[in-house]
C-alpha cells in the first residue's frame, strides 16, 4: 500500500519524487554509475520524458532494472477544455489508481501560469467551493503535483514560468508531500522556478503556516480569508470552527516576520453575503496593521451551491473603498469562466457523466 509520505507505492519507490541526491544513492545501491542518475533526473525534470523508452542515452538493462524498482509517475490526459473568451486550458488528468485531478494553463503577458491540484478532492468543506463536495480521496504524491506541470508543458509546447498550487485540495493538509515538491520544482537540476513564482494557498490550517513559515521559504502564501468576522467565516468555511480570525492574523504577522513576504488575501466576494461596506471596512481593519495584498476573486457559481457572484459595480466599489484607506488590492481577472471555471467542477462532472455515460457534455475539444 502507498505510504503516506508520497514515496512507496506497494513496496517500489516513486522516481520521480526523488531528490537527485537520493536517486544517486539509488543508482549507488543497485551497482550503477553515480553519473546515470544526473542522466535519469534530466529526463524526468527537464525533457519530461514520458517513460522510460524516451531515455536514449539510458541502457536497456538498467531501463529493465528501473520498471522493477521504481513507479514512474506520467499523468494522462482524460480531458481538456478551451475556453472561446481567453483561451484558458483546464486539463483532467488521470492518475495510476484511476483517480483523476484537474488543472488550469493560464497565459498572461509576464508569462504561462499553471494552476494544479495538491489532493484528490478535499475535505475542508469550503461552501463555494466544488473540490470538496465528495471529500478527500487521498494526498497526491510529490511526483503527481509535478507532472501536472509537465503533462501541460508536453501538451502545449509552451514553457511554464509560474505555478500556483489552488486547484483541488488543502497543500496544507498535505504538507510532507508538498515541500518535497517546492523543492523539486525550484531545484536546480529541474525546471528551476523560482520560488518567488511558486503560490500556495491555504484555507487556515495554522499550525501548518507557522511551520511554513519557519522553513523560510520565498514562495507566496496566499490565505482564503472570505469573510471579516468569525460569524460569517464558519458559515463560509468549516476550518473557521477550528481558528479565530485572531489567530489567522497572529500567524500571518508571524509569516511575515519570519520570511520578508507578504501574504496575499484571497477574498472571494459572494452577493448579499460578505459584500457589503460593513465588510470593507471590517476587512480594513484586519488589513491595516499587517503587509499584505488583497485579492478579490468574483465568486464562480457552482451549481450545488445557491451562492451568487456580485455584480460587477459592487465589486468595483469593495474595491474603491480598500484603495480609498491605502490598501493594496486587485480584483482577480476571471479566466475560463465558460469551462467549468470553478476549483472541482471538472472533475466532479466527470465523475458524475462515468456514472451516468449517456450525459456527455459537449464543450471538450
Amino acid at each position: 500500500m502507498m505510504e503516506q509520505s508520497g514515496l512507496l507505492t506497494e513496496k517500489k519507490t516513486d522516481i520521480k519524487s526523488l531528490t537527485l541526491p537520493e536517486l544517486t544513492a539509488e543508482m549507488e545501491a543497485m551497482g550503477e554509475k553515480k553519473f546515470r542518475a544526473g542522466q535519469l533526473y534530466q529526463w524526468m525534470h527537464q525533457k519530461l520524458a514520458g517513460d522510460y523508452e524516451e531515455m536514449t542515452n539510458i541502457p536497456a538493462a538498467l531501463k529493465e532494472k528501473c520498471r522493477e524498482r521504481f513507479t514512474y509517475t506520467s499523468l494522462v490526459c482524460v480531458r481538456e477544455q478551451i475556453s472561446k473568451i481567453d483561451g484558458t486550458r483546464k486539463y483532467l488528468f488521470g492518475l495510476s489508481d484511476g483517480n483523476v485531478v484537474e488543472s488550469v494553463f493560464m497565459r498572461y503577458k509576464h508569462g504561462n501560469s499553471v494552476c494544479i491540484s495538491s489532493q484528490v478532492g478535499c475535505r475542508m468543506g469550503c461552501r463555494f467551493c466544488a473540490s470538496t463536495l465528495d471529500g478527500l480521496e487521498r494526498n497526491l504524491l510529490p511526483s503527481e503535483m509535478l507532472d501536472q506541470i509537465y503533462a501541460i508543458t508536453r501538451i502545449t509546447g509552451e514553457r511554464v514560468s509560474n505555478v500556483v498550487v489552488m486547484g483541488t485540495g488543502e497543500p496544507l493538509d498535505n504538507y510532507d508531500n508538498l515541500l518535497r515538491f517546492l523543492q523539486l520544482l525550484t531545484a536546480e537540476e529541474g525546471l528551476n522556478i523560482s520560488q518567488r513564482n511558486v503560490t500556495v494557498s491555504t484555507c487556515g490550517i495554522v499550525p501548518r503556516m507557522r511551520q511554513l513559515a519557519d522553513e523560510k521559504l520565498q514562495i507566496t502564501l496566499a490565505l482564503s480569508s472570505h469573510a471579516t468576522t468569525d460569524e460569517k467565516r464558519r458559515k463560509l468555511m468549516p476550518i473557521a470552527n477550528r481558528y479565530s480570525i485572531k489567530e489567522l492574523m497572529e500567524v500571518c504577522q508571524y509569516y511575515f516576520k519570519q520570511t520578508g513576504r507578504r501574504i496575499t488575501f484571497e477574498y472571494s466576494l459572494v452577493g448579499g453575503v460578505n459584500d457589503t461596506e460593513e465588510d470593507a471596512r471590517e476587512l480594513i481593519a484586519l488589513a491595516k496593521p499587517l503587509c499584505c495584498h488583497i485579492n478579490l476573486i468574483p465568486v464562480n457559481p457552482i451549481k450545488e451551491r445557491d451562492y451568487v457572484q456580485s455584480d460587477t459595480k459592487h465589486i468595483q466599489a469593495f474595491k474603491n473603498k480598500l484603495e480609498s484607506k491605502m490598501i493594496h488590492v486587485t480584483i482577480r481577472r476571471e479566466m475560463g469562466r465558460d469551462i467549468d471555471g470553478a476549483c472541482g467542477q471538472l472533475r466532479r462532472r466527470h465523475t458524475q457523466e462515468a456514472k451516468n455515460p449517456g450525459e456527455l457534455s459537449q464543450e471538450e475539444v
